[in-house]
């Protein structure tokens, strides 16, 4: 399934957040959102996944046009998985993935055999089939992430969005989530906060600032020290990790020290 974002924007109280940003994702790549806070990352993300209404632009999987979409429709489509998952009341961790498959029933409709095998299936896959009976909210918080995307995994989506995952999280569980994302074989659009995890997983990345799109391409041909002190305002070097074989990333100082 392709992803198809054009042109779009984003303004809240005459502030453009979001200007004419166009990006796209070929079946089952895992394409990455960098750069520094405030950019519009997160408020391109959410538009795309109908939080946010977009004052214009389009967005499409495949030949389905989201912004107009029936959200139960694209929910059956598109998986999301977020930086920020506390709740108020508890579940257990078998109940909350059971909310993923929410998308494919009918009103009133119970959950059925299929529905718990493939919550089996998808909490198997995060590595926490033991956890089912488990309270959510006892959970740490990379736990907790697994949870969000065992969830997400259970709407059996054609493309997911992560909207900066392991933000928060011990580098352990950065590796956990982002390690299972990239075995999954859908399109991924990921807004990532770490460069060094974007250049290992990302098949192509865009680079935002000041809600513009201001270079794109392979990681390797992107990141270099001049465009990381041009949009992050730090010093750096690159270099190749002799451990991986992929790009590293030594910074120096910020600007202005």
């Amino acid at each position: 399934m392709n992803l198809n974002v054009e042109r779009l924007c984003v303004s809240f109280s005459d502030a453009d957040i979001v200007k004419e940003v166009s990006v796209q994702v070929k079946n089952k790549q895992f394409v990455g959102l960098i750069g520094p806070n405030g950019c519009g990352k997160s408020t391109l993300l959410k538009s795309i996944y109908k939080v946010i209404k977009p004052r214009q632009g389009d967005v499409f999987l495949d030949d389905l046009n989201v912004i107009k979409a029936n959200p139960k429709h694209v929910s059956r489509k598109l998986g999301v998985v977020g930086q920020f998952n506390e709740l108020s009341f508890d579940f257990t961790v078998q109940e909350m993935v059971m909310m993923g498959r929410t998308p494919h029933k009918g009103l009133l409709e119970t959950d059925s055999s299929e529905d718990y095998r493939i919550v089996e299936a998808a909490l198997a896959k995060v590595n926490l089939a033991s956890y089912a009976a488990r309270s959510y909210n006892s959970l740490s918080g990379g736990e907790k992430q697994r949870v969000i995307l065992a969830r997400t995994l259970a709407q059996q989506p054609e493309f997911m969005i992560l909207d900066e995952p392991t933000n928060h999280l011990d580098i352990k569980f950065q590796l956990q989530i982002l390690s299972i994302v990239r075995k999954l074989d859908i399109g991924i659009l990921a807004a990532l906060h770490d460069l060094t995890l974007a250049a290992e997983y990302c098949d192509y990345l865009y680079v935002m600032k000041e809600g513009r799109v201001v270079a794109k391409g392979e990681p390797e041909q992107i990141l270099t020290k001049e465009l990381i002190h041009q949009v992050f305002d730090v010093s750096c070097e690159i270099y190749r990790n002799p451990v991986t074989g992929g790009l590293g990333i030594a910074y120096l100082q910020a600007g202005g020290m």
